[in-house]
């Protein structure tokens, strides 16, 4: 057993402000890429005394090259000297799971590998992430450092051992380092116990409360199986694809209303069942669907916001809520209403990190069906799915009911996002160039009929810690409180994907008879207009409209 010191190169694609790697499987399973990063990785958090000690959380969404992925983990880990590593069963850990594992046992931090809601298999997407000692992504300050390691990293060190058995729970060594390999679900079920009332629940399915849950063959699988079917008591076969494959079953594990139309169909039918919820790969977003209602994820943080207490965890209050700047106001309103300051951040679930360490805020959630609260660092698919259930189950009233309740309430945020997948990356580059040279210019103006109060770069000053995070996506706000914003995002491997997020706010009678997109077609094409979007992408029509 000997300790390798292996030459290597700089990281193609790594972007100082990234919280990890996604590529291409073709690209990580090549030469030492997977290496390279998991190395610049220790080198950027390597503590003053070393590694000794230390805890390193490894699992992931068992996509394919999960397991071998793990295995490059477990050497170079014990190579720079850790002293445990807790790995998820078969490598299995949801995010928010692994989350739950590294704040439970107090450990330095965690490699999650993941490429989110990315397509699997040989010809598909994989990624990896470091999460620091709170349970969240790493802030900006780790993860420049992580750039930079990885730009002049010039040597790994590995060992060479035979791979672990991560199928058997138990023990093992590699070199000096203790490998122990967990249940990956058990203290994640514990601690979804102390959060809800698991007997209510089990009472109000007994009574005829029913849900279905697509798994999507992705990570929540074996959670769902465990907590609706088993904690709960709902029938077997409430579980929809709850196996995990390394390919997802050949689908898109994106809980949106394409890659899950069936469970969008199932759910318009008059007999559906009373809720209808998906998470995605490694389980961290999460689709809510009622009888004959889609429920926006905007429209999910407010709701979710105005009846947290309704759960044992919240039911002395919340502290604050935050949401991602591309997210509906909706959240604002009830914010306003309980008193409660409401935080807007950057796209990017790091940026809730300072404010639920600090205690400022208690839910947070972003327009991409990514929800959570303080209970981890992480946004939470199957978490969201309990803290539905328990409204529905203390309300007694159906999600249709319980959603035109609120809107009557608070008024209605229509809401829309449209999503331009797989552009030219020069030509979507272009376009935010152009537009953002633009934006100086409209403050003041008039563009399809609305007075412009606001146009810039949204920037953000972190309240706890003061850092400051430019370039954060491109908005419009008009005078009546309309708004358009355009981001690139960073979450796709092939091109660009560039995401328009239009919404208006309504009260009224006629907020719950508006089609969304009917209510917003003005502002829709209004932000082709202005971005000139058919020139640039070349697109008639956006590719997913959520």
């Amino acid at each position: 057993m000997t300790i390798k010191h292996i030459a290597t190169s700089p990281i193609p694609g790594m972007k100082p402000g990234t919280s990890g790697l996604r590529k291409k499987v073709i690209e990580f399973a090549a030469g030492n890429y997977l290496a390279n990063f998991v190395q610049s990785v220790f080198n950027a958090v390597r503590p003053p005394q070393g590694f000794g000690g230390c805890t390193l959380v490894v699992g992931g969404d068992g996509r394919y090259f999960n397991a071998e992925a793990i295995q490059t983990v477990i050497r170079i880990a014990a190579a720079n000297g850790f002293g445990r590593a807790l790995v998820g069963q078969d490598g299995i850990l949801s995010t928010p799971a692994a989350s739950c594992v590294i704040r439970k046992h107090n450990a330095f931090g965690g490699l999650i590998l993941s490429a989110s809601h990315n397509p699997g298999g040989p010809d598909g997407d994989f990624g990896i992430k470091f999460n620091a000692a709170n349970g969240g992504p790493a802030p900006e300050k780790i993860t420049d450092a992580i750039h930079a390691e990885s730009m002049r990293i010039d040597e790994i060190l590995t060992l060479n051992t035979p791979a672990v058995d991560i199928g058997r729970i138990g023990s093992q060594r590699v070199g000096e380092m203790l490998v122990e390999v967990i249940d990956p679900v058990a203290d994640y079920v514990e601690l979804m116990r102390n959060l809800f009332d698991f007997n209510a629940l089990r009472a109000a399915i007994a009574g005829g409360l029913r849900l279905t849950f697509d798994a999507m063959h992705a990570v929540t699988g074996p959670y769902a199986h465990a907590i609706f079917e088993c904690e709960l008591g709902a029938p077997a076969g409430t579980v929809k694809n709850g196996t995990p494959l390394p390919d997802f079953g050949g689908h898109h594990p994106d809980p949106n209303l394409v890659h899950a139309k069936h469970l969008l169909d199932l759910m318009m039918a008059p007999d559906a069942p009373d809720l209808g919820a998906a998470s995605d790969g490694d389980g961290d977003r999460n689709l809510i669907i009622g009888r004959g209602i889609f429920i926006p994820p905007s429209d999910s943080l407010a709701m979710l916001a105005a009846n947290a207490h309704l759960a044992p965890a919240y039911r002395n209050g919340i502290a604050g809520v935050a949401r991602s700047m591309p997210t509906s106001a909706a959240v604002d309103r009830v914010a306003a209403r309980l008193e409660v300051p409401c935080f807007e951040t950057p796209t990017g679930w790091k940026f809730f990190g300072n404010l639920l360490d600090a205690g400022r805020i208690t839910l947070c959630g972003e327009e991409s069906a990514g929800t959570g609260s303080n209970h981890v660092r992480e946004k939470d698919g199957v978490w969201a799915v309990l803290l539905w259930l328990s409204i529905i189950a203390a309300r007694r009233q159906s999600v249709a009911e319980i959603a035109r309740g609120h809107w009557a309430a608070y008024g209605r945020n229509y809401y829309t996002r449209h999503d331009y997948e797989g552009l030219d990356t020069a030509a979507a580059q272009a376009l935010m160039k152009t537009l953002g040279e633009l934006l100086p210019r409209l403050a003041g103006t008039s563009v399809g009929g609305r007075g412009i109060a606001m146009a810039d770069d949204f920037s953000y000053t972190d309240p706890v810690d003061g850092s400051v995070s430019q370039n954060q996506g491109l908005r419009v706000i008009f005078e009546d409180g309309a708004r358009i914003v355009y981001r690139l995002s960073g979450t796709g491997t092939t091109g660009a994907t560039l995401r328009v997020y239009i919404e208006r706010y309504e009260a009224g009678p006629a907020l719950l008879a508006q089609d969304t997109q009917a209510a917003l077609a003005d502002l829709i094409a209004t932000s082709r207009d202005l971005a000139r979007l058919n020139e640039f992408t070349g697109r008639e029509h956006p590719d997913v409209i959520t």
